[in-house]
């Protein structure tokens, strides 16, 4: 077991380092605010969980034996990114209310918003849902019973990556001096609205 742990973990960090809509996401919004990107983590990884929990119970298979459910998902997960992008990028055009040191007043999602930003990202994606289904089976012991184990590498897997994506929105945090300047700021929304509805475009053109 504990040699599963350890090749369990070693793939949750390839997994969490592999760029996708969510760590788009979690970097936007940790542009406004600490606290801003750390709900938008926890809302992602509570995604993270139900579809472990939803893998476990064997429920996502129905999702990949069914074309049109998975297409159905697979366009709201395109129009939840699109909407994403198109927000930010009407926030990069948005005027600004400039501080005495340079900065400005931001317009990001906060509290609650951002949590549920995150949330519906994820839980938006059939492909999360489909990826859960196929990558904790394989970490389960042979001998160990099914269900709690998935479930517990769910949770796990969710934890993992709180703390993995917190050193994101730390970092960010860092470099706030930097990151406030209204240029840097309006720059870097530019950037994460365009990736999100570029996402979102190739998530509704792919079969």
């Amino acid at each position: 077991m504990p040699t599963t742990l350890v090749a369990f973990l070693g793939a949750c960090t390839l997994i969490a380092a592999s760029p996708g809509p969510s760590t788009v996401l979690i970097i936007k919004q940790s542009l406004h605010s600490r606290r801003s990107g750390f709900l938008t983590v926890l809302g992602n990884e509570t995604g993270v969980f139900v579809w472990g929990v939803v893998a476990a119970l064997g429920l996502t298979a129905l999702l990949t034996a069914s074309e049109i459910a998975y297409d159905v998902m697979r366009i709201v997960g395109a129009v939840v990114l699109v909407t994403f992008g198109i927000q930010a990028l009407r926030q990069a055009r948005r005027a600004r209310t400039r501080t005495d040191d340079g900065g400005w007043e931001s317009t990001g999602r906060t509290g609650p918003a951002a949590y549920r930003a995150g949330l519906l990202l994820n839980l938006a994606n059939p492909k999360a849902a489909v990826f859960a289904l196929s990558f904790l089976p394989q970490f389960v012991p042979e001998g160990a019973p099914h269900l709690p184990t998935m479930i517990g590498l769910a949770a796990l897997w969710a934890v993992y990556e709180i703390g993995y994506y917190g050193l994101y929105v730390w970092f960010v945090g860092r470099l706030r001096a930097v990151l406030s300047r209204a240029g840097v700021r309006r720059r870097l929304e530019q950037v994460s609205g365009g990736v999100l509805l570029l996402l979102g475009v190739r998530m509704a053109l792919e079969s």
